[in-house]
């Protein structure tokens, strides 16, 4: 939970919710076919629900200041994965900023697959 005090009082933040916004505009980026799950917690509850969920690969780290983001990619054969990085990181970031109002210190990209 990220927590910051305003003068109207606190907002709390969860992770959750970063994640699913994060996973929201990820997979919406050209190129990026999907999320692959990332640790054995996502790994677990992935094979038991069957179900895609947008906060699938997706881990988020930080406080109320500035946070970490690292996400598990699949993308297009052919496509310019750095193009790609390029434009998920920005678009990260602006969502994050834009939305939650705290700033994205680190965006790492991790690619597990490339399908045709």
């Amino acid at each position: 939970m990220i927590a910051y005090e305003t003068r109207l009082g606190t907002i709390d933040i969860s992770e959750t919710y970063l994640s699913k916004l994060i996973g929201h505009e990820v997979t919406s980026c050209f190129g990026v076919v999907g999320m692959v799950p990332s640790g054995s917690k996502q790994r677990l509850f992935s094979k038991l629900s069957r179900a895609e969920h947008p906060d699938t690969g997706i881990c988020v780290t930080g406080d109320s200041d500035t946070i970490s983001v690292e996400l598990h990619i699949v993308v297009t054969y052919g496509m310019n994965i750095n193009a790609i990085a390029a434009s998920i990181t920005e678009k990260v970031k602006y969502v994050v900023q834009e939305t939650a109002g705290i700033t994205v210190n680190k965006v790492t990209i991790k690619i597990d697959g490339i399908k045709e």
